[in-house]
């Protein structure tokens, strides 16, 4: 067997993509979107027809809604995202990730609302809730609104986490999912050091996940594990509950007919006592972490500058019928 197919018996691998073809090449389990993935996806070709219909969408919604013409774009960005979501379903047999709009982060009810409408234009297109995942960024905010959701039976990940009290206050919520952030971890690293190569077992992204997944089993948490923003093939994390790997690097596995050994297995010691974590607790614990504080602050930055490059592309699709 190549790596590919060795990773696959210890943990299941999810495409982090919005690259159709992609995940009919690499059949995995479930698959992760994002709004850089849905700019690079609206860029494509192929998805040009659904582009269309997303704009079509939002003209009749704005008609009957009656928003602001600032809203339309937002509008038609959601309608693509969903639409993106159910060509991935009907290639996936597990769930999609669909991500909240990242200006969202900080607003609790706002995040609860959008969230409940995606479900919704889902259902419209035939997809039930137990396909899909929201996403959520890991602000305490975006936590909460995960508890709320989670109690309505609408699933969630929580994306953007970089450290144990994250992980802990997504557990704690009873967050479905969570998305720990290997190669950002490692990226901060590398520029605060000035070091340019880590050895797997020193890769301080992969040992944040470890810790997490360790403290998680040995305290019980049903929350799923899944290692995200992979710099190398994921191989020190074999056995972590799921992997999500962009398609290069599936590729790279795919190619390699090496061995691969489990590296994760539940353990006993916790990284910390299993107790829920406060908001004063969380807020300062992530103000104390300059790594985990610095990305998280980064990447919703990003995504919401992504976000606003789809609906600039959008509203002049719009502009020009």
């Amino acid at each position: 067997m190549n790596k590919l197919e060795q990773l696959k018996q210890y943990s299941t691998i999810v495409a982090d993509t919005g690259d159709i073809e992609a995940m009919r090449k690499y059949q995995p389990l479930d698959a992760t979107t994002n709004p850089s993935l849905m700019l690079k996806a609206s860029q494509l070709p192929q998805y040009q027809s659904l582009i269309d219909e997303a704009c079509a969408y939002a003209l009749s919604a704005s008609k009957k809604q009656n928003p602001s013409n600032h809203d339309v774009p937002g509008l038609a960005a959601e309608k693509f995202a969903t639409l993106i979501g159910r060509e991935i379903t009907q290639i996936i047999k597990g769930r999609v990730s669909t991500e909240v709009d990242a200006h969202l982060s900080f607003d609790t009810r706002a995040t609860i609302e959008k969230a409940r409408h995606l479900i919704r234009l889902y259902e419209v297109l035939g997809i039930s809730s137990d396909r899909i995942l929201i996403k959520i960024a890991s602000t305490w905010e975006g936590i909460r609104a995960a508890n709320v959701l989670e109690k309505e039976g609408i699933h969630c990940n929580l994306t953007l986490l970089f450290s144990l009290e994250q992980a802990q206050a997504c557990a704690d919520a009873g967050a479905t999912l969570i998305s720990p952030f290997v190669g950002r971890i490692l990226d901060w690293h590398k520029a605060k050091s000035g070091k340019t190569d880590y050895a797997a077992d020193e890769d301080p992204g992969v040992l944040s996940v470890r810790a997490i997944y360790n403290h998680y089993k040995s305290h019980g948490y049903k929350t799923i594990i899944m290692g995200a923003s992979f710099r190398n093939t994921g191989e020190a994390l074999a056995g972590c509950d799921r992997l999500t790997i962009s398609p290069a690097l599936l590729e790279a596995l795919s190619n390699d007919t090496g061995t691969l050994e489990c590296a994760l297995r539940p353990g006993t010691n916790a990284a910390f006592p299993g107790s829920a974590i406060d908001e004063a607790s969380f807020r300062w614990a992530l103000n104390e972490n300059e790594m985990a504080h610095d990305k998280l602050a980064e990447g919703i930055r990003l995504f919401a500058r992504d976000q606003e490059s789809l609906e600039t592309m959008l509203a002049q699709k719009l502009a020009n019928g």
